[in-house]
């Protein structure tokens, strides 16, 4: 499928529905796009190749955009292998193509591509690419979510070309071409930008603020639908993300139970904050639920109950991993309460405790309810001043 985003920019990318994970560890339902363009001034330059499942679809799609021209440049914006699989066949296709990369991804391509000449142009922050009619200005953005990243912006037509930022889980035939399209967008960006850009929200923030002064009409990204109208919704949406803001108001639950007596007081808990009147509870369970959800979820909302069961003299690994991953994606300024089990010994609270304490600005409130076994009538008192205590 190639089609026109803007005047003189096709799409050339191509939906892969046959994935079930996403860097091997994400469910991806509603499979994955893997967005690639052409921009077309007197020179022609691709921008990004493709993964490799969808290799034979993006090169169909290419050949048929160029209809028998041959391009002169290959921007490259991101090296990760689901945007740069394609380089070598590219490369041998046109011989004479440049790659246009940053400094950093010109030696990861040496990494990727072993053995292999190409014929290539380091481009820094400010420097412009001159087609002939377009404009092409590149920005720096290491470590969004790699280090090598450049975003660019074509300036006739307003295209800012964002690499993984912007992007998210799912096919554009499944989502639809364009993010108005779209019935949830932020649904599948925000656990898309949490698991794998949340730990870098200040390179994100540092290039929201490069980009803040720029006329842009149109976000390209590698991964999603294309946003063409109310753009300020969607920056708004990723100015929360990364700077760690709460984007919604109420409480997440989350349980990883044994046994199903922590379960039942999660849920317990969950209708305790209800009939406060908590505006929104959302409840998770990380034994069976996605993992990658949850993490979306504790970065939701500004407040979590974390209610885990003992295990092994510590803590229940479903529980232990989360917070494990939490950890890596930097989970911050955020107030959070505990619930632990235990028959004879509880110990979960003080191993999260112990974990919350590494995490910045995370703030425990309240006093652990401890069960022993199974929730009782008698520990109904304390859920109600856990829940007070998370909701002041």
């Amino acid at each position: 499928m190639t089609r026109t985003i803007a005047n003189g920019i096709l799409y050339i990318g191509a939906d892969d529905k046959t994935q079930d994970l996403f860097e091997s560890q994400y469910i991806i339902p509603d499979g994955m796009a893997f967005n690639s363009y052409l921009v077309e001034g007197d020179k022609i330059a691709i921008m990004d190749t493709a993964d490799a499942s969808v290799a034979d679809t993006w090169k169909e799609n290419l050949l048929e955009a160029l209809a028998g021209r041959t391009p002169a440049f290959l921007v490259v914006h991101h090296m990760e292998p689901d945007h740069s699989a394609q380089i070598a066949w590219v490369a041998e296709k046109f011989p004479e193509i440049e790659i246009v990369a940053s400094a950093k991804a010109l030696q990861f391509l040496g990494q990727f591509f072993e053995g292999k000449e190409f014929r290539t142009r380091a481009v820094k922050e400010g420097d412009t690419l001159e087609l002939g009619g377009k404009t092409l200005r590149f920005f720096t953005a290491p470590m969004v979510h790699w280090p090598e990243v450049l975003v660019s912006f074509e300036e006739s037509g307003g295209v800012l070309f964002s690499a993984d930022a912007f992007g998210k889980f799912g096919a554009l035939s499944e989502s639809g071409f364009f993010a108005d399209e779209d019935d949830d967008w932020a649904c599948e960006a925000r656990r898309y930008y949490f698991n794998i850009c949340g730990k870098y929200g200040l390179p994100v923030q540092t290039l929201l603020k490069k980009v803040s002064a720029l006329p842009v009409k149109v976000i390209a990204p590698l991964h999603g639908p294309v946003i063409r109208k109310g753009l300020e919704e969607y920056v708004n949406l990723y100015n929360i993300w990364s700077s760690y803001g709460v984007e919604t108001e109420g409480v997440f639950v989350a349980h990883a139970s044994i046994h199903g007596g922590t379960a039942e007081a999660a849920e317990k808990l969950a209708d305790i904050l209800r009939a406060k009147g908590c505006p929104k509870v959302a409840v998770s369970d990380l034994c069976r639920d996605d993992m990658a959800e949850s993490v979306e979820d504790a970065f939701r909302y500004g407040k979590m109950v974390l209610c885990a069961s003992t295990y092994d003299g510590g803590l229940f690994t479903p529980a232990y991993n989360f917070l494990h991953t939490l950890q890596m994606k930097a989970y911050q300024k955020r107030r959070v309460a505990l619930v632990e089990n235990g028959t004879w010994a509880p110990m979960a609270a003080k191993v999260m405790t112990e974990m919350f304490s590494q995490m910045k600005e995370v703030e425990i409130v309240g006093t652990p309810v401890s069960l022993k076994s199974r929730l009782h009538g008698s520990d109904i008192p304390a859920l109600e001043a856990l829940a007070d205590a998370i909701l002041k």
